[in-house]
């Protein structure tokens, strides 16, 4: 028999010493593996109590064990022939069979100097003969053994019993390694869900703190999740409105139309972004504006929908309150110039040696007023596409001499879409006026020319005063007309200005996105 060597793996308790370490790492380091593989779940495993049984049967023992030795006992995921479950680590001879690199056996145990003494041996199952396997893990560290026992002394196994023993242990690594991956699966699992719950957590208390109402829906747009803010504003509970029940919330003038609207944006996987009517708690119709994004997944198909429903009644309220003013500021105006060409034709009458210049004054005014539809938003001839020329036509009108146009309008046109028209308006309306008061239009003889050119992407027009004033330096300061056509061609249009201030008159160049003038 080989001189005993020293075993990092072994307990100072053990009587002898195992033949050989495992060298890629330390007792602790086995201990661990052990822990991974939760043994406690698979005592009594069917698939290896079929091993056990099929092994006894094989080498024609009465005793078969899988043994998997710990730091102070051997436990027995499977038994045949023996009650108990596990004995102390430094009676097992399995601790011995671990460390081998095949089969080991023991012919007469009363006779071998490891065990003789041992409570196994002197006593109950009274070990004679031992065969066991080693049961090493995939990083090579021993865990036990399976083996075969008998009370009677043997000479040893055959060479079939031998290689059945190694097989039947290759299906016990086999059955250990599946079990293994499967706590590691289970627990890489639990970390993700661990994560997904957090998130979760903390997606509904950043949900539950945002002042608007939130909400998610499937994929087919079906509402599955509110905030906090829509049970409080609503009034409704748990899962009433889940599903499409909201929409019995909405106005019942909006409803269908919404209704259709929500259906045809889900089917087409487009953001949704609607202003509409939405009863509150004390049943009161608040308006409300509701916006929507899909979440795309890595095939690019919707996985979800997420969105919020804004109060905007304050807002809805003021705006409307505004515009009717606005109206009526307009309809004043508008009323103010009938006047002042009434008077004018009045008194014409009174001095026919004016009426050329009545007719010419009256001409203007008129001209003013239709000016005046365009730079005020909501009327008539503002809420329509308009040819750019005839736009401007209008325009400049009022500032027309009896020898024609002193703003020409040149170049190319093109159709300018009703969201564009009132900021395009607002901006030339400003230079016109500031050209009357300062600059070509100032004086006698003095004109502007404007031209247009359309390209692909853009459609760039050239202001140039001409025959004015000269021009000594810049503003020092920018007006409130400045800034009105920064808002109207920048902000609103996207668009840019360029002011070229030479000694000839003021050259402005306004360069426009075409596909904000759709």
């Amino acid at each position: 028999m080989a001189s005993p060597v020293k075993n990092p793996f072994t307990p100072a308790s053990a009587q002898a010493e195992p033949q050989r370490p495992w060298s890629p790492g330390d007792e602790l380091h086995r201990l661990q593996i052990l822990d991974q593989h939760e043994l406690h779940r698979i005592e009594d495993d069917p698939i290896l109590n079929e091993i056990t049984s099929f092994a006894a049967k094989l080498c024609d023992a009465p005793i078969a064990l899988v043994s998997l030795v710990e730091e102070a006992r051997q436990r027995f995921l499977s038994r045949q022939g023996v009650e108990v479950g596990e004995t102390a680590r430094s009676a097992s001879f399995c601790q011995y069979a671990m460390i081998e690199s095949d089969v080991m056996e023991v012919s007469d145990a009363t006779k071998d100097g490891r065990f003789a003494h041992t409570e196994l041996v002197m006593g109950d199952p009274n070990i004679r003969f031992y065969a066991g396997a080693p049961l090493t893990s995939e990083e090579g560290a021993p865990m036990g053994a399976l083996c075969v026992i008998s009370p009677e002394t043997r000479a040893g196994l055959t060479d079939f019993q031998r290689e059945g023993l190694r097989v039947l242990s290759h299906a016990v690594i086999n059955r250990l390694n599946m079990h293994r991956h499967d706590i590691l699966r289970e627990r890489r699992q639990a970390e993700v869900e661990n994560v997904l719950g957090e998130g979760e957590r903390r997606f509904r208390t950043l949900a539950d703190a945002i002042p608007h109402l939130a909400w998610s829906a499937s994929a087919d747009g079906l509402i599955d999740y509110y905030n906090l803010r829509w049970y409080e504003r609503t009034g409704g509970e748990g899962q009433e409105h889940y599903g499409l029940g909201w929409l019995e919330l909405v106005h019942p003038d909006e409803k269908e139309a919404l209704a259709r609207q929500w259906s045809e944006l889900i089917a087409k996987g487009e953001p949704f972004d609607v202003e509409f009517r939405l009863r509150d708690e004390q049943g009161e119709y608040r308006w409300v504006l509701g916006r929507g994004l899909p979440i795309r997944g890595e095939n690019g198909r919707i996985s979800r929908w997420f969105g919020t429903t804004t109060d905007i009644h304050r807002t809805r309220l003021l705006l409307e309150s505004q515009e009717l003013l606005s109206r009526e500021l307009s309809h004043r105006i508008k009323n103010i110039f009938s006047v002042v060409a009434g008077l004018v034709n009045y008194f014409s009458r009174s001095y026919p040696e004016v009426q050329g210049v009545s007719q010419i004054l009256a001409d203007r005014i008129a001209a003013l007023g239709r000016a005046h539809n365009y730079v005020r938003p909501g009327d008539k001839g503002a809420n329509h596409a308009l040819p750019i020329k005839g736009l401007l036509g209008d325009i400049f009108a009022p500032y027309s001499s009896e020898q024609g146009p002193r703003i020409r309008v040149e170049g190319e046109d093109f159709d300018v879409g009703e969201r564009a028209v009132t900021p395009i308006a607002l901006a030339f309306h400003e230079l016109a006026t500031n050209a009357v008061k300062y600059g070509a239009l100032s004086i006698e003889g003095g004109h502007v020319d404007l031209g247009v050119s359309v390209s692909e992407e853009q459609v760039r027009l050239d202001w140039e005063e001409k025959g004015g004033p000269a021009v000594v330096a810049p503003p020092e300061r920018k007006g409130f007309g400045s800034d009105l056509v920064a808002m109207s061609i920048e902000r609103q249009l996207r668009g840019k200005v360029r002011r070229d201030w030479s000694e000839e008159g003021l050259a402005v160049t306004v360069s426009l996105p075409k596909e904000q003038l759709k």
